[in-house]
């Protein structure tokens, strides 16, 4: 076994390293605080060519595999989740169902802006009733002629409202009733009469990742935005999950390793006792035991990453990487807070920012608890 990064790689790493360091940490706080987007830094992320980088090359991507793509998530995570997860859901989210399960006509129209990150895209798959109850979708759409008539809701999506989002792909009932659900999957570009875009959601965490609830009453868009077969809309979405669960672990580790490194540069210098609280068992324990949780899960998600791109099998290895990773996210982020102290609750240190962003991760791309579903039924456990 090889767990070496590739040359290429390496250099890749440091070349994020650096912008993330220059360009992202002066300004995280700040732009938590002001709770929008920063355009100017998702330029910056495009010009790296960050949003290109799982694609081929004829559509301007970079050729890169999952693994690289992890790499610069956890990195600018390390600093920025808001940032982080804007890049994850713009490229595993918004541009993989187009070009996964796109035709070339979809592919050529709306993947070389997205690919550029000149565009966002917003995955529409949860709805308010719904929740992690994916298949309890109650948007419908009726074709009327060449056209899809849209009616209905979905909450809780990135990149769905920002200036530059030119589209979002939405799952919807197809079929016209019957025991089974027809759920097909829908693109709808941004600014399609009846498509309304609610207000931003006033987030514990992740101020500014855009978010918002979407609503659709007598949309239409024409036949020809069906994206995939008719009736494989949701399989496919629950598809696309599956990288994205190995990306968001990706995410929770830059997470705990910023929290990590926020807290040796804290206990090397604090001064407690007439030491330095480093040197106290109770602190060291706790931040090896940080390091150790980090690494494991840094294990977990370059495997699963691996596997995917070995063309093997991978779902458990998904789940069980976005589990253990995102629920070390938030015991490093809560261990990171105690180790600061009254300090770790006030808003100028980077941990409390990190503990408030770090809770989501238990929730979003599949809850804790539909991973330990996942993982025992890949495990051939007897149904419940």
């Amino acid at each position: 076994m090889d767990f070496d990064l590739s040359e290429e790689q390496q250099s890749f790493v440091s070349i994020v390293r650096s912008f993330v360091d220059d360009a992202i940490r002066p300004n995280a706080e700040r732009w938590d605080l002001e709770e929008e987007l920063p355009l100017d830094a998702v330029k910056q992320m495009a010009d790296l060519g960050l949003f290109g980088l799982p694609f081929p090359e004829r559509y301007g991507g970079a050729g890169a595999d999952l693994v690289t793509l992890c790499l610069a998530i956890e990195e600018i995570a390390r600093v920025d989740s808001s940032l982080a997860i804007t890049l994850e859901a713009a490229v595993g989210l918004g541009a993989m169902p187009i070009y996964r399960f796109g035709t070339e006509e979809q592919k050529n129209t709306w993947l070389p802006s997205l690919v550029s990150g000149n565009a966002l895209a917003g995955y529409g798959l949860t709805e308010p009733g719904g929740g992690s109850d994916a298949g309890a979708t109650r948007t419908t759409a009726i074709l009327e002629g060449d056209e899809w008539l849209i009616n209905g809701s979905k909450s809780f999506i990135t990149n769905s409202g920002t200036p530059i989002t030119s589209l979002v792909t939405i799952t919807a009932i197809t079929d016209k009733g019957g025991d089974a659900k027809e759920i097909s999957a829908i693109i709808v570009p941004a600014g399609t009469p009846g498509f309304e875009v609610g207000p931003a959601y006033r987030k514990m965490g992740w101020h500014h990742s855009d978010t918002h609830e979407l609503a659709f009453g007598d949309c239409r868009v024409p036949q020809a935005n069906l994206l995939g077969r008719r009736g494989d809309g949701l399989r496919n979405f629950l598809s696309i999950l599956d990288d994205g669960r190995i990306a968001i672990a990706a995410l929770a580790v830059g997470l705990a390793q910023g929290c990590l490194d926020e807290c040796l540069s804290y206990a090397g210098e604090r001064r407690a006792f007439g030491r330095v609280i480093g040197g106290y068992q109770a602190i060291s324990f706790k931040i090896a035991d940080m390091a150790t949780k980090t690494e494991l899960a840094r294990t977990a998600y370059q495997k699963a990453a691996w596997l995917k791109s070995k063309g093997r099998p991978y779902t458990k290895q998904a789940a069980m990487a976005k589990l253990f990773a995102s629920e070390t996210a938030v015991e490093v982020a809560r261990d990171a807070v105690q180790v600061h102290g009254g300090y770790g609750y006030i808003e100028e240190f980077p941990v409390c920012r990190h503990f408030r962003d770090s809770k989501i991760l238990e929730i979003g791309e599949g809850t804790s608890e539909i991973m330990r579903m996942l993982i025992a039924r890949e495990l051939k456990l007897p149904s419940t």
